[in-house]
C-alpha cells in the first residue's frame, strides 16, 4: 500500500497548488477595484498629508512642487515644544479631549450594555419599540441634534427648567469655562502652577468645563443606541448552558453576569471601546456646529484645532502635524485597552461551569496532553479522542 500511494502524492500536491493559485488570482481580481479605490482616495492622500506635515507648503499650488521644501519636525515642534501659542492651544485641546474620552467612553459603554441587557429580557413587552427608540438618536443628523442641544441647554432651556423644579439654579452651560472639578476655585495653588504643553496642572486636573460637560452628555445620548445593538447581537449569540450550570452551582445573578456573561462579551467589549476611543478623539462636527471652541477654548479639540490651523490660519503643516499626532494617540489608547482586555486565565470555578455545560450535550474526552473534547451523544457508544 505504501508503494501505491507514493507516486500519487506529488500529483495531489500539484493539483492543490494549482487550485490555490487559481483561488488567489480570483481573490485578487475581486478585491482589486476596492484596493484601487482605497489607494487613490485613502492611502495616497494620507501619504501626501504626511509630506505636508514635514514640509513648508503654503497651501498654494501642489505640495509636490519643487518650491516646497522638507523642514523635518519643525511643524511638530511648533505644537509640542516650541512654547508659543500653538503649543498652548494644542495643550488646551488635548486636555479638553482627554477628559472627554475619559468620561464618554466608560459611560457610553456601561449605558449601552445596560440598555442591551434590558431590551434582551424575554419578559419585556414592546422590545421592538424600545430598541428602535434607543437607537433613533444614533441615526439623527449630528448637526441637527447639536442645534437641538444648544436650545435644550441654553440659560432658559428645558434642562435648566427641570433643574429649577428641584429648587436649584442651572448653569449657563455653553458659556461657563470653569472646570467641574475646580469647585469654584479661580486661581491655581503653587503646587499646581507647573505647565505641561503650555497648560497648568491646575487646569489639567480641573476636568472638563461645564460647556464640555454638555457635549459629553450629548455624546452618550447619541452613541449609546449604536453600541447597544452590538451588545444585543452578542448577547443573543451566547449559549445559556454555561449560565444554567452556574445557577445549579449556586451562583447569584451578579456572579453569573461578571463571571459568565461579561467574559464572553470581551470581543464585543473590545470593539465597542475601540470604536468609542476613535470617535471621541475625532470629535469635530459637534464643536464646529455648537461652540467653535468657546468659551475660552474650553471646548477646543485637536480635530477642530487641526481644521482651524489649516483652513483658517493657513498653517497647513501644523494642521497636518496635529492630525498625525492625534493618530498616534488613538493607536496608543487602543493598545492600552487591548492589553487591559486581554484574555485572562479562567478560574477553576468558571471552568467547572463550562465543563458541566459541555457534559449536558455530550461527554468530555480527555486526551494525552490534558485537553478536553466534547463527544456528541450519538458517539457515546464509540467515543473518539482527539
Amino acid at each position: 500500500m505504501t508503494a501505491a500511494t507514493v507516486p500519487t502524492t506529488p500529483i495531489r500536491r500539484r493539483r492543490r497548488s494549482g487550485v490555490n493559485r487559481g483561488q488567489a488570482v480570483s481573490g485578487w481580481l475581486f478585491t482589486a477595484p476596492v484596493l484601487i479605490i482605497l489607494g487613490l482616495f485613502l492611502l495616497i492622500p494620507v501619504l501626501m498629508a504626511l509630506w505636508v506635515s514635514v514640509s513648508d507648503w503654503s497651501g498654494r499650488g501642489s505640495p509636490l512642487s519643487p518650491n516646497v521644501h522638507f523642514i523635518g519636525a519643525q511643524n511638530y515642534g511648533q505644537v509640542l515644544w516650541a512654547g508659543g501659542l500653538s503649543e498652548s492651544d494644542f495643550g488646551t485641546a488635548l486636555k479638553n479631549n482627554f477628559w472627554y474620552v475619559i468620561l464618554v467612553v466608560p459611560i457610553q459603554t456601561i449605558v449601552a450594555l445596560a440598555l442591551a441587557l434590558a431590551v434582551n429580557r424575554r419578559m419585556l413587552r414592546g422590545r421592538g419599540f424600545f430598541r428602535t427608540a434607543y437607537y433613533f438618536p444614533s441615526v439623527t443628523s449630528s448637526v441637527a441634534i447639536t442645534v437641538l442641544w444648544l436650545f435644550l441647554f441654553s440659560t432658559t432651556g428645558a434642562v435648566n427648567a427641570v433643574i429649577a423644579w428641584f429648587g436649584a439654579k442651572g448653569p449657563n452651560w455653553f458659556n461657563d469655562p470653569d472646570g467641574i472639578f475646580h469647585f469654584g476655585a479661580k486661581t491655581a495653588p503653587a503646587a499646581l502652577s507647573g505647565k505641561l504643553l503650555g497648560v497648568t496642572w491646575f487646569d489639567w486636573l480641573g476636568g472638563p468645563s461645564v460647556a464640555m460637560t454638555a457635549f459629553i452628555i450629548l455624546a452618550v445620548f447619541t452613541t449609546g443606541g449604536t453600541f447597544m445593538l452590538l451588545f444585543l447581537a452578542a448577547l443573543q449569540n451566547l449559549s445559556g448552558d454555561v449560565e444554567e450550570a452556574a445557577m445549579v452551582d449556586g451562583a447569584n445573578s451578579a456572579q453569573r453576569f461578571f463571571r459568565v456573561t461579561l467574559p464572553q462579551l470581551r470581543p464585543t467589549l473590545f470593539t465597542v471601546i475601540t470604536l468609542g476611543l476613535i470617535g471621541c478623539w475625532q470629535v469635530f462636527d459637534q464643536i464646529y456646529t455648537g461652540t467653535k471652541g468657546a468659551p475660552s477654548k474650553t471646548t477646543l479639540t485637536p480635530a477642530y484645532l487641526s481644521y482651524t490651523a489649516a483652513f483658517q490660519n493657513q498653517q497647513w503643516g501644523q494642521g497636518a502635524a496635529i492630525a498625525f499626532i492625534l493618530f498616534v494617540i488613538i493607536i496608543v489608547f487602543t493598545l492600552i485597552q487591548r492589553f487591559v482586555l486581554a484574555e485572562k486565565k479562567v478560574s477553576r470555578r468558571r471552568m467547572g461551569w463550562i465543563t458541566r455545560a459541555e457534559k449536558k450535550d455530550g461527554i468530555v474526552a480527555i486526551d494525552a496532553v490534558g485537553d478536553t473534547a466534547v463527544v456528541p451523544d450519538h458517539d457515546v457508544q464509540n467515543p473518539v479522542h482527539r
